[in-house]
Order: C-alpha cells, then structure tokens, then sequence
C-alpha cells in the first residue's frame, strides 16, 4: 500500500493534494502506512459497501466476465482478470456511469 501511495503521491500536481477514498481494510488503517504528505486518506465508514463505487465496477466485472466459471488452474484467473480489467478500462465512460452515485449531486 506504502508502494501504491507513492505512485500515487508521484502523479499528483505540485502545490495539490489528493484525497484518497479507501475502505477500512487494514493495510489501509495501519499506523505503519507511510503516506506521503500530498496525500490525504478519507476512509468510508466500517461495513458499509454502497459507499465505495468500486464494488459496483467489481461486480460488473464478475457479472459480465467473471462469474459463473470453473478455472483451469491459477494461471486462468490471472489471465481471465487481467482480460476482464483490460476490458473495463478500455471504457471509461462505463467505469463513470458505474461509479456515478446519484445522491452525491445534491451536496
């Protein structure tokens, strides 16, 4: 996570932040974690999944390319997820339109 943050941290304008919206997952929650001072983590509330739009693009992901199968080994769920991501980030629309939550617009 450390690692994932400082490529983060690497894209973000000079003079900006980044807020980071992340689950309470605990490589996200521990102590150890260094977050680069650009970097600002707003963690959702505990058990609550509607709150984080990724699910949504999970389980597009499971109900269109990887669900309902019977893999061969470990090497044919790699291959299958590296596919199915390929896929949805080849339409960034659908990511958009997936994300999109509705009662965000009235703040």
């Amino acid at each position: 996570m450390t690692h994932h943050l400082e490529e983060i941290s690497a894209t973000v304008t000079p003079g900006a932040n980044a807020v980071l919206l992340l689950d309470q997952a605990g490589w996200h929650t521990t102590r150890k974690l260094a977050v680069p001072d650009n970097i600002t983590l707003l963690p959702l509330l505990a058990r609550s999944p509607e709150l984080n739009p990724v699910e949504n693009l999970w389980q597009f992901m499971r109900e269109n390319w990887l669900g309902n199968r019977i893999f061969q080994s470990y090497a044919d769920i790699l291959d299958h997820c590296c596919d199915a991501w390929n896929k949805i980030v080849a339409q960034p629309w659908r990511i958009m339109s997936i994300g999109m939550r509705r009662w965000t617009h009235g703040f």
